[in-house]
């Protein structure tokens, strides 16, 4: 019996061996995005045609946007500029790979206050974080690149429905609405 308990105690104890082993590495693939993001729009006709904007928004990997400004550059029957003219909300998400690479979706949906319209984008989110496994970065080189769409206001004036392409680019344009369009379709 003595023979069968420190038999059954050994093979107890190997097992037990390999439980609990734990790796002690922490990853921390946090990237936090933020800044002035400048959007070229392309397709649409006439009003639709005309709503490059420019937004300052901070999202840290997934979630609501923290819009802090925007601006349409050419506002016109769509969306009015001022102070309180529209109403912007959207989220992102942002996947930071081992080697820092970011991937993710951005959203972004513009209301206008003053007559309804509504402007509205889905886009893939590239770019670049400076963070490294085990400390938070800051996404730089980012680019979106997606698909818009307006439903004009029931007051307003001169602006139709339309559709198109875009690219949202972090910082100064560094990028265009052909190579990434390009991209986009590839």
């Amino acid at each position: 019996m003595t023979k069968f308990a420190l038999v059954a105690l050994l093979a107890f104890e190997i097992l037990l061996s390999g439980c609990g082993a734990t790796n002690n590495t922490t990853t921390n693939n946090d990237t936090s995005a933020s800044g002035s993001w400048e959007a070229q729009l392309t397709g649409g006709t006439d009003q639709a045609s005309l709503l490059n904007f420019v937004s300052t928004f901070s999202v840290t990997n997934s979630g609501p946007l923290d819009v802090t400004g925007f601006a349409f550059f050419n506002a016109g029957g769509c969306f009015a500029n001022g102070t309180d003219a529209e109403s912007v909300s959207g989220d992102a998400t942002l996947t930071t790979s081992s080697t820092s690479a970011v991937t993710g979706t951005l959203n972004m949906t513009i209301n206008s206050n003053t007559n309804g319209s509504v402007l509205t984008l889905t886009g893939d989110l590239t770019g670049t974080s400076s963070g490294t496994s085990t400390t938070s970065g800051t996404l730089s080189n980012g680019v979106v690149v997606g698909s818009w769409s307006l439903t004009p206001g029931a007051s307003a004036t001169g602006c139709n429905a339309g559709t198109g392409d875009f690219v949202m680019c972090q910082g100064k344009a560094t990028c265009s609405t052909t190579t990434s369009a390009a991209a986009k379709r590839f």
